[in-house]
């Protein structure tokens, strides 16, 4: 009899877990991202702008592994001239050029940094707190597979 009572509560347990009338489902948590400051530096428009370290969607953490950008100097470069393209919402992309330097016949590949220069990301998943930017969230090389920067560039 104990027996049977104990598999009659786990069943209706069961049930009222799948039925949802066991109780409201906890929050989704917000994915977290690492805030602290990697690199920086200032556009000619007087834009103080960081690259944070985030995580595997958008910031350092995001561009080094996925496109193979692992300098602050290649942000530097692309970020020390005046914006290339801005929809007035926050959204900003400046773009550059790394050359292969010490062969015969030099390479070059263009590449893009994009900003978001707002407190929150257009989503508003991320925020990077009160008086802060959430600033670069990624730099990607054009024309290659996978916008993944080629290993010659070293950047």
């Amino acid at each position: 009899m104990k027996k049977i009572m104990t598999c009659v509560s786990v069943a209706s347990f069961t049930a009222s877990l799948l039925s949802g009338s066991a109780g409201a489902a906890a929050p989704e948590a917000a994915q977290s991202w690492d805030k602290r400051v990697k690199c920086q530096t200032d556009d000619p428009e007087g834009r103080h702008i960081v690259t944070r370290y985030g995580n595997s969607t958008l910031g350092w953490n995001h561009f080094t592994n996925r496109h193979n950008i692992k300098k602050c100097s290649t942000l530097h470069a692309a970020l020390k001239d005046r914006v290339d393209r801005n929809d007035n919402h926050g959204h900003l992309e400046y773009d550059g050029v790394a050359f292969e330097t010490g062969v015969a016949r030099p390479r070059q590949v263009r590449f893009t940094v994009v900003v978001q220069y707002t407190r929150k990301t257009t989503d508003g998943e991320y925020d990077a707190g009160r008086g802060q930017k959430i600033d670069v969230i990624t730099a990607y090389c054009h024309n290659q597979p996978g916008n993944k920067c080629p290993a010659w560039a070293k950047m």
